[in-house]
């Protein structure tokens, strides 16, 4: 699944939520969630463990 960054960020600043708190609640290292996020395609597993450690569904974050 491609993910759009844009909307991860958007996500991000509604949540307030900075880049470490993301990977923690990803489950992973601040500098592995910017190597997620750099991806930009991700599998659908991980696509969902992103929109989860967001809080928001999946359809939030993935380019149309």
């Amino acid at each position: 699944m491609k993910i759009n960054r844009e909307k991860i960020d958007i996500e991000r600043a509604r949540k307030k939520m900075s880049i470490n708190a993301l990977a923690e609640a990803y489950g992973v290292s601040r500098a592995r969630i910017n190597v997620i996020l750099n991806q930009r395609e991700l599998s659908v597993v991980s696509a969902g463990r992103l929109a989860e450690a967001l809080g928001c569904d999946v359809t939030e974050i993935i380019e149309n």
